[in-house]
């Protein structure tokens, strides 16, 4: 593996995504585990964000303190990526949110675009794509595809779950994107999810089926 792709060996990460995987973990569970996965995912993909310099008022004198110089925007992919920046915006509550409804033809396993309402022109330095499973890569690939169309060209992938598969339709299609994980597991199964894995990350969010 490259060093474009980047899976968290952190023991937090570890153990909670060993929780996220059991299937008798319940969906208020689930959803919440989602979130601290994604924050702790968060801190590693923004560790490069530029920062500026300025003066504050301590109670005891001045100090200068490093802020965050750069915009960045989350694109969660509906429905899944919505429990991801949720808990990314607590972390960074500066960050815009702009919403990218894709789904998975289950018949051809490519991607269809229902919902993109991002405006005329971009006015973010860093686009961070969020899904939590980058199984074909079809929809990570689209997503990618729309924000650089748009006119960002720094963008990375968030993502917790992933096949190779779907690791390399983004390294072939988007190799200048940085691809951030808390695992990589064996191969996708016949309709198209990825073994182990957890499921459906968006049912198992919010008790559908």
């Amino acid at each position: 593996m490259d060093d474009m792709v980047r899976v968290s060996q952190h023991p937090l990460v570890r153990h909670k995504l060993g929780t996220l995987r059991d299937r008798t973990t319940e969906p208020q569970r689930f959803r919440a585990l989602v979130g601290e996965l994604a924050q702790l995912l968060f801190y590693e993909a923004t560790c490069d964000l530029r920062l500026e310099t300025r003066t504050v008022q301590t109670p005891l004198a001045e100090c200068a303190v490093e802020t965050i110089a750069e915009r960045v925007g989350l694109f969660p992919v509906l429905r899944a990526g919505l429990g991801m920046s949720h808990a990314m915006l607590e972390a960074l509550p500066s960050c815009q949110v702009w919403h990218l409804g894709l789904y998975r033809d289950h018949h051809t396993l490519q991607p269809v675009t229902y919902y993109n309402k991002l405006p005329p022109k971009p006015n973010i330095d860093l686009a961070i794509v969020l899904d939590p499973m980058l199984a074909t890569g079809g929809s990570a690939v689209a997503a990618i595809d729309i924000i650089k169309r748009w006119g960002v060209q720094r963008v990375k992938f968030v993502g917790l779950i992933a096949a190779p598969n779907g690791v390399a339709a983004v390294r072939n299609e988007h190799p200048d994107v940085p691809i951030y994980l808390a695992a990589i597991d064996s191969q996708l199964n016949e309709l198209g999810y990825i073994v182990p894995g957890l499921g459906d990350a968006g049912d198992r969010q919010f008790g559908t089926s």
